[in-house]
């Protein structure tokens, strides 16, 4: 099934995130997209037709796809661990999008699934390939910021309102600002800082019951499972640190703040959950903000999934990689341990160094 040319991929989750990834793996020339595959088979047919995909049908069809090496697992986050398993026992690389799992050991069982049978796994988020986030990392790098000391990441938005259509879903395990979104930035910050060694964390729900408004079950009432309120405090190998607040309880927005400080001056990001945007960078003896504009590759979601394709076909790492989710899924779930049990808790696992992303890598480019 491996060999020349451009990389099949099966898309598995019809939902509204598929959109995205069908808008930009059709264009990228390493690719086709061979199949769409959902629970519900009228949804994939609908996206399928949409971006001319020749195929969609179940997840068995996808898996059994002779033209298929990638599944591109966007199923909800109850559904990750399994399908992404089935697609390992296929045969098949995959990308998945986040979290990687819901908890170490479902992580742990990916890795040692993948390394087994001798496959690619990789994990979402993959903006911190885009241009923004790798122009922070060539700066940081030049020494432009001096040594790099602590990180400040800040997440704060109303959160999902009551006639949400996956209100429950966003409230459920494996969601929350913390595994929602924290992902965009805990992986942002181990590109700058390293990996993450301890955390310590503060977690609150500021409504602890809410009522659906919207489908069949409208109406009823049910528990918030996860804080929607974390704030937490990392030390990085090395003894750099970070703070992190992540929020569905502001009455106002204010997403994408990164900043990462060093001994000769500060660096903002642009927001971990895009891959483009300016920085802006300012020195000690700066007045003003200096905007640095951000070169390289932008596209968008399906970028992890071109570099597993390449990479395949050359033989060598690809970036977001499997073991770099498991690593944002250790942190996530200290913090969460944290939460529970307060005081410090230890990340055993640590985040792989990831080659930079040459700024005139192409994913529109015709390679293989």
């Amino acid at each position: 099934m491996t060999g020349a040319g451009p990389v099949g991929v099966g898309i598995v989750g019809a939902g509204k995130i598929s959109e995205q990834y069908l808008e930009n793996l059709t264009r990228f020339p390493d690719v086709v997209v061979r199949i769409v595959a959902d629970l519900y088979p009228g949804r994939a047919a609908e996206e399928a037709a949409a971006y001319a995909v020749p195929e969609s049908g179940t997840l068995d069809r996808a898996l059994e796809h002779p033209d298929v090496e990638i599944i591109v697992n966007l199923t909800n986050p109850a559904a990750h661990l399994d399908v992404s398993m089935a697609a390992l026992g296929a045969g098949k690389h995959v990308w998945t999008e986040k979290p990687f799992a819901l908890d170490r050991a479902a992580g742990r069982q990916l890795l040692e699934k993948a390394e087994a049978a001798g496959l690619r796994i990789g994990g979402a988020p993959d903006t911190f390939l885009g241009a923004g986030l790798q122009t922070a990392r060539r700066l940081i790098e030049r020494g432009d910021i001096g040594q790099p000391l602590t990180g400040l990441a800040l997440f704060e938005t109303p959160g999902p309102v009551d006639d949400h259509r996956n209100l429950e879903i966003l409230l459920s395990r494996g969601a929350g600002p913390l595994w929602d979104m924290g992902p965009y930035y805990l992986t942002a910050l181990t590109q700058f800082l390293g990996s993450f060694q301890s955390v310590m964390a503060l977690g609150r729900t500021a409504r602890p019951r809410r009522v659906l408004r919207v489908g069949p079950r409208a109406g009823q009432e049910f528990t918030t499972q996860v804080p929607t309120y974390v704030s937490v405090l990392a030390e990085f190998t090395g003894g750099r640190t970070a703070t992190s607040v992540l929020s569905w309880d502001s009455p106002h927005r204010r997403v994408g703040h990164l900043e990462i400080v060093g001994t000769e001056a500060t660096l903002s990001l642009p927001d971990p959950n895009h891959f483009d945007g300016d920085l802006r960078l300012r020195r000690a003896a700066d007045a003003e903000w200096t905007t640095v504009p951000a070169s390289g590759p932008v596209a968008g979601r399906g970028l992890g999934t071109l570099d597993i394709a390449r990479a395949v076909r050359a033989g060598v790492p690809h970036r977001a990689s499997g073991r770099l989710a498991y690593h944002v899924v250790d942190v996530m779930a200290a913090v969460t341990e944290s939460i529970d049990g307060g005081g410090p808790v230890p990340v055993a696992s640590t985040a792989p160094v990831t080659e930079a992303v040459a700024e005139d890598w192409d994913p529109y480019a015709r390679t293989l």
